[in-house]
């Protein structure tokens, strides 16, 4: 398998690691918030937003504190089940660098995919190409263990999870499968990709129209289909976990909404995004 080292892993990203720099050494901004403000930058470029980090190496300080606290609005957005949006809801400067536009709607509209998104480069680029610089910065404020994973305050993330980032020789060889790009149908876990569905008492829905209800909004997205289980032979399904073949799809069903409602044969079929229970 293809491999490239961290050495060469590092000169590929050297932009983005002057701009992780300037944020947490030079702007002191929080090490946890930067590194997802980088993902999240990183992401836009894959959907086509190309060079926004290059566009950055250039501006004062005092205009990278501005563009990071506009994706910091946007990570609030994500984790808001109800945010407050403008009228326009414009990002003006991050719109402005990308000359494009840009908006926290656009978002929050596609609330699955971003976070899917973000927390994939989060794990596959920023855990690895950073470590040097969060080691720096952590180590004022806690012990860093050689070959043990650094501490850093805010993770795990109640939104991204968690993220490893172990510190490692310029010579540790990283597989470059899977380590650039991201697509919604890769990259992806299956709790991402599910969503709980919810049934009327009185009212049965089966598999089958549950796939024929989804497939007629998203075309051929139903991967599986869970649906109660243990219930006794007299009583209907009330509930029922919908893995789709894409984190797109998610999106694409619940529209912005925490919740949407849907009808098939006079059935009413409730779905909202699919949270794993511990």
């Amino acid at each position: 398998m293809a491999s490239i080292t961290l050495e060469e892993l590092h000169t590929y990203h050297a932009i983005d690691r002057e701009i992780f720099s300037r944020l947490v050494i030079t702007l002191r901004r929080d090490p946890a918030q930067s590194l997802l403000v980088m993902a999240i930058w990183l992401w836009l470029e894959e959907k086509g937003y190309p060079n926004i980090i290059a566009k950055m190496v250039n501006l004062s300080d005092p205009l990278l504190e501005a563009l990071a606290a506009e994706a910091v609005s946007c990570l609030n957005c994500l984790g808001s089940k109800n945010p407050t949006i403008p009228p326009t809801g414009i990002l003006p400067l991050t719109a402005r660098i990308m000359e494009k536009d840009i908006s926290l709607q656009m978002f929050y509209q596609n609330k699955f995919s971003t976070i899917s998104g973000i927390k994939n480069f989060l794990n596959t680029v920023c855990s690895r190409i950073f470590t040097d610089i969060l080691q720096h910065v952590v180590a004022s404020t806690s012990q860093v263990i050689p070959s043990q994973p650094l501490v850093i305050p805010g993770f795990p993330h109640s939104l991204f999870g968690n993220v490893t980032i172990v510190p490692r020789a310029m010579d540790h060889n990283f597989p470059v499968g899977g380590l650039w790009g991201w697509h919604p149908s890769n990259n992806v876990s299956e709790d991402d990709r599910t969503l709980f569905l919810t049934f009327s008492r009185g009212f049965p829905v089966s598999e089958n129209e549950i796939r024929e209800l989804f497939t007629n909004i998203c075309g051929v997205c139903v991967d599986s289909v869970h649906m109660q289980e243990n219930i006794p032979c007299d009583e209907q399904p009330l509930f029922a976990r919908m893995v789709l073949r894409s984190v797109t799809n998610v999106d694409q069903i619940l529209n912005g909404r925490c919740i949407a409602k849907f009808r098939i044969n006079g059935k009413h079929i409730w779905a909202r995004k699919y949270e794993r229970r511990e």
